[in-house]
């Protein structure tokens, strides 16, 4: 991994939080931090290439909102780079909150990019203490991000530097103050990229020093990932983005299989969203684009 390539992908997924938050209406997930993590140079060339990509995805949009950028740009944004973004970090968000109350004192972020959660709720300073994980040039940008728009960094964020779908230990976080306390962890945009031995044997780690009542949010691609094409063959793109941007997707899962890995490292699924689910929950009865990414479901699963 490159760090300029580090940077651009959790640069891309503010973007569209950013947009969301700015002139989508109702909210799925009100990241309004966001925009203020992005750059003008930088928001106008994710903008610029979005806009002049727009062959790739669907000729017929291009062709019918040719000279008009904003309209294309929305059409982008809400059919093939936010649904699964937004409402993820929406559900995982509510269950944290639910979880706060019944415990919950941690919170790790696998994955973490640009996640603004920490500077969303000041109100739990001192309550949750949030550990963010990630690649370290991915933090490195993040930390370096923060000092230049002159946002505090609060004393309950911790940033971990960690390579983790290649390794993960918690050697790191406990010299950072992690305590064996009940635990919540999100690990968001992730599984498709693992093999399913190494996310089975993520999670068998990640839960090997958390107490009873931990738990975790994921997301994953169902076993249709590779042949389903989606509205307007969203999931097709995604698949074939990923694999020129050289991370391809490497696994998809029945729900049997989840279960399977999970009770392997024993949890047991609490919810299960599937998309119809997720659908019913988040995008019900929109006036605009946005609707459930096909082949993702959403997990919540607790340890035993």
């Amino acid at each position: 991994m490159k760090q300029n390539e580090s940077s651009l992908t959790s640069l891309i997924s503010a973007f569209g939080r950013a947009y969301h938050s700015q002139f989508d209406t109702p909210k799925i997930f009100d990241d309004f931090i966001a925009k203020d993590l992005i750059s003008q140079k930088e928001y106008h060339d994710i903008k610029k290439n979005m806009v002049q990509g727009i062959q790739f995805f669907n000729k017929e949009i291009a062709k019918k909102y040719k000279g008009n950028p904003e309209e294309i740009l929305k059409w982008i944004t809400q059919v093939q780079l936010s649904p699964t973004s937004l409402a993820r970090a929406a559900y995982c968000e509510n269950v944290l909150q639910n979880e706060i109350k019944f415990g919950v004192k941690q919170y790790v972020i696998l994955g973490a990019g640009l996640d603004t959660f920490c500077l969303r709720h000041p109100e739990l300073e001192n309550t949750l203490e949030i550990f963010e994980i990630d690649h370290p040039f991915t933090q490195e940008f993040k930390v370096q991000r923060l000092v230049e728009v002159d946002l505090k960094i609060p004393k309950n964020l911790h940033f971990i530097p960690m390579d983790f779908t290649k390794i993960f230990s918690y050697e790191k976080l406990f010299g950072k103050g992690f305590s064996y306390e009940k635990t919540f962890i999100s690990l968001l945009g992730v599984s498709y990229y693992l093999t399913k031995d190494e996310l089975s044997s993520l999670i068998e780690k990640l839960f090997a020093e958390v107490p009873s009542g931990s738990s975790i949010v994921f997301d994953y691609a169902d076993e249709k990932l590779f042949e389903e094409k989606g509205f307007s063959n969203r999931v097709e793109n995604m698949v074939k983005m990923a694999a020129v941007g050289g991370e391809p997707m490497k696994s998809c899962f029945p729900y049997s299989e989840i279960k399977g890995i999970l009770e392997k490292s024993g949890l047991l699924i609490y919810e299960h969203l599937s998309p119809s689910k997720i659908q019913n929950l988040y995008f019900e009865n929109r006036k605009d684009y946005l609707s459930a990414f096909e082949t993702i479901h959403y997990v919540h699963a607790v340890k035993k």
